[in-house]
């Protein structure tokens, strides 16, 4: 895998009967049927779903290896997105709106690697899985999927997540050891660090957000750029609705 890809079409339409004597269709039925990638990254995230790793502490949490395909994560750290400007400040990422990304609908339309990714998790088998695994309540909630580039100097103050998300995978994209070090602090309060995630390629950190779920960025330097995709499941409530895969059609409905 390697240059990102302009999506294919991928609706393919049968004819469900043929009038004999008039020789033209009496009905057509359209059926949609997921590219080969597509189903590959539904079928790596449901084998990553069953081999993952509970941990308890300080709040249930888990560990998910093998995210994507082999040689997807190459593909998404060759995007062609610029990293924010901090311009000196950092803390929340809502500091820098203008300049984030996302797998919305113009970006799935140029790169097939973010619809692969973003139709896997809006079907329902991936949706279901998750909610098997972690309790998460997802019916009736929205794909929203974030392409997220750290450089040095930016840093996440502790936050729970709770409110609009139901779902929370930070999925890192690793690039090199010497980055091993900028796995997500992980707390028990939001005054008290608990430990940090390995910062490894095609690795995640998973949660269902609620008031316990303490996390962030503490300050420390980042070699190169520190790139991870944000996942959510988000209720109809989420306002910046430009911001979903598919903004008018809920997951599970």
């Amino acid at each position: 895998m390697t240059a990102p890809r302009a999506c294919s079409n991928r609706r393919f339409t049968f004819l469900k009967s043929v009038d004999p004597l008039r020789r033209c269709p009496t009905e057509l039925t359209v059926i949609s049927t997921p590219p080969p990638l597509t189903e590959a990254v539904q079928a790596s995230l449901l084998a990553a779903f069953s081999a993952a790793r509970t941990d308890l502490q300080p709040y249930r949490h888990w560990g998910v290896a093998e995210v994507f395909p082999e040689g997807m994560c190459a593909t998404f750290r060759a995007l062609p997105f610029a990293p924010p400007r901090l311009d000196g400040l950092s803390g929340k990422r809502e500091l820098h709106n203008d300049q984030r990304h996302y797998f919305d609908a113009r970006n799935m339309a140029r790169f097939e690697a973010c619809t692969a990714v973003a139709e896997a998790f809006q079907s329902p088998s991936v949706a279901t899985a998750i909610g098997e695994l972690t309790g998460a309540d997802l019916r009736d909630t929205f794909v929203r999927l974030e392409y997220a580039q750290d450089t040095d100097g930016f840093w996440l103050e502790p936050h729970t997540d709770l409110g609009v998300k139901r779902f929370t995978m930070l999925i890192y994209l690793a690039e090199g050891e010497g980055q091993t070090d900028l796995g997500t602090d992980i707390y028990a309060a939001p005054d008290q660090w608990a430990k940090r995630s390995a910062f490894i390629d095609n690795t995640a950190l998973v949660f269902v957000p609620g008031d316990n779920t303490w996390h962030g960025l503490s300050p420390r330097p980042i070699s190169g750029i520190r790139r991870s995709l944000i996942m959510n499941y988000v209720t109809r409530e989420w306002r910046a609705r430009e911001q979903l895969a598919y903004p008018d059609t809920p997951v599970l409905a």
